[in-house]
Order: structure tokens, then sequence, then C-alpha cells
């Protein structure tokens, strides 16, 4: 099965790829299935279930899942836009998605926290419904949004459909055991063998622009880490610290008096960053996921911040690397944290960065 470099890294909203990209992506998913239906509607509703309904607030799911209702996708997030689209949302109780006219949307009753039992698929899982004028459901479906910004259907899920692509490809393998064979047998690093297959889906110039544009996602995410202080959203009153630790880390860097465990300090600020612009609902890079997307930029900027010999150059083949990896890990395991806690967004970044 074929897993993409840009499968691995999506371009996305915090906080949690699998409880804001992926319902986002599936109220899109949910709009062109309306669009191309015999089905005039007149309203939208959302029913969250399993982790979706029980940390959905916390974790900004239900204005996703508005937001998605309104047209709007993780690639393209505008978040001056978002918040006032979710004011007029409120005012108005409508949404205007392309190609349906208005549609009637209340914010405050039409999207449901289920806290019975999770759907059977899957724990991050949510309905969505199209109504008529008289509110009735004339259109349903049921989506699972199972990690990394990857969604399924009920159909999918139940029929084992796999979210990777299932056409041929120049080097096949589907364990880490076969990626060393061919590795050895054609004399090639896992990156030149991640390059070929992705140069199979599409051209130089793509994946090239493609690798660029994930690295200026991540260093920009990192950059807005450092610079920003003040309180993560959420109510919970937590202070941001990646800004404070990197002053004090410059400061140092002038006494030349580096300590041991200086290389962990930047790393941990570097991550940091990230996972505070995440919290608070900034553009992102799944690093498998956005519960670890500090991870793998943090190391792919401390090595090229102050490792010597280190050049940009070399930036498509960490990627490409770090890819392959992850594209591992999600075939034969999981990647959801939802499914397996915290190791297998945390672990598997770290694999991947390693």
């Amino acid at each position: 099965m074929f897993l993409s470099v840009f499968d691995m890294f999506k371009v996305g909203i915090g906080p949690s790829s699998s409880h804001t990209m992926g319902p986002m992506v599936a109220a899109g998913m949910f709009l062109d299935l309306l669009r191309a239906s015999p089905f005039e509607a007149a309203g939208l509703k959302a029913r969250l279930h399993g982790s979706l309904a029980f940390t959905g607030v916390g974790h900004a799911t239900d204005r996703a899942t508005l937001l998605g209702l309104a047209g709007f996708s993780p690639e393209t997030y505008d978040a001056a836009k978002a918040e006032a689209t979710l004011e007029a949302m409120k005012r108005n109780k409508e949404v205007n998605p392309d190609g349906l006219g208005t549609l009637h949307l209340d914010p405050a009753s039409d999207i449901v926290f289920d806290f019975g039992p999770s759907l059977p698929g899957h724990t991050n899982g949510m309905i969505l419904m199209a109504t008529d004028a008289q509110g009735d459901v004339i259109l349903q479906q049921t989506y699972y949004s199972i990690g990394g910004g990857f969604v399924v259907t009920a159909e999918d899920m139940a029929s084992g459909v796999s979210t990777g692509d299932m056409d041929p490809y120049p080097h096949e393998f589907n364990t880490a055991n076969e990626l060393l064979a061919l590795c050895a047998a054609q004399e090639k690093s896992i990156a030149q063998i991640k390059r070929e297959n992705e140069l199979s889906r599409r051209s130089a110039a793509a994946l090239d622009r493609g690798l660029a544009k994930i690295w200026e996602v991540m260093n920009d995410c990192i950059n807005r880490g450092l610079d920003r202080g003040g309180i993560l959203p959420g109510g919970l009153n937590v202070k941001r610290r990646a800004k404070p630790i990197h002053e004090a880390l410059m400061a140092e860097r002038g006494l030349n008096m580096p300590a041991p465990h200086t290389i962990n300090d930047w790393m941990s600020v570097y991550a940091m960053a990230v996972n505070e612009e995440n919290a608070a609902g900034g553009q992102v890079v799944t690093a498998p996921t956005n519960g670890a997307a500090g991870v793998v930029p943090a190391t792919l900027r401390y090595w090229l911040d102050h490792v010597p010999g280190a050049t940009p150059k070399r930036i498509p083949e960490f990627l490409l690397t770090a890819a392959a990896i992850g594209g591992l890990i999600k075939f034969n395991a999981s990647i959801s944290g939802a499914e397996c806690g915290c190791q297998a967004e945390v672990g598997s970044a770290s694999a991947m960065a390693a």
C-alpha cells in the first residue's frame, strides 16, 4: 500500500488532527455528497460521538465541524475569516457553502454532543445530516476520524477499505525489513526509494514544491510559537512558555558557556513552540498527527540551526525518510492517539524524526 509523504505531513489546524482536521474534512466530504445528491436541503446538523463528544469542546471539534460545513478546509484555513464566519453563524444561524445556497445551521442546537456509547467503527465518530424545510433528515452519512487527518465513512470502515493508495508503484514494501532489503538490493537510501515512489504519482517539480511547502509551514509555526506570549485558549489559564525559554537560551548563547543539556533545551523549545501554536488553533503540519506535530520540525530545525555542515538542501531527504517510516507504522499498527494512546502519536513521530 502506498502512503504519500503528503499523507503523513498534512497542512492543517490545531489542536487535534482527529478532532479538528478530521471533522472539518468530513464536513467537506458531506457537502460534496450533498452537492451530488438529488435532494434539496434546507439545513444541516451534526452529531458527535465517543472521543469527539467527550473532548470535543476542549479540542474545538464543534468549531471545526461548523467551519467545515461552512466550506472551510484545513489546507486553506484563514483564522481571521473563520472567526468572522463563526460570529455571523451565531447571529444568523445559517451557512452558505458553495453550490448549496443558504442552509440553516444553529451552532447552539444543531451540533449535538452524544455522550452515550461510541459508534461501532471507531472512537472518533460523527454523523452528518441534511434536512428539508420541515426539519426531516433527507441525507445522512457516518464518518470516522481515524488519526492524522484521515477520514473514512462507515461503509469504508465496514468493508476494510484502506486510506492508502492501492495502485501499483515502483518499490512496494509493507514492512521495515522489506524496505531495508530494497535499499540493500538497489544500493539506494530510504529517501531515494521513497522519492521514486512519489514520482510515480506526481512530477518532480510538484513533489519539490510540496516538500518545500511542508517545511515552510513547519518553520513558520516554530517562529510564531517562539514569538508569542500570553495565555493559551481553552479556559485553563495555561501560560505560553516557549517565548521566555527561547529568550533565556538566546541570552545564554552569548556567555559561551553551553551546558551538556543545551541540546535538549533547544529541541524542547522548538517542539514546545509548535505545540503551543497547535493548542491555540494555529496552522500546523501533522507529523504524523497534530498531537505530535512538534517532534519532527523541532529535530529538523535543531539540525539546521545548530549542527555544523547542515544544509537546507537535505530537507527533502529528511522529510521523505520520515514519511516512509510513518507510513510503515500507520499501515502495520496505528498513529491514532484515540486508538492506541499518546505512544501511537509521539512514539511514531520520534521514530520518524530519528
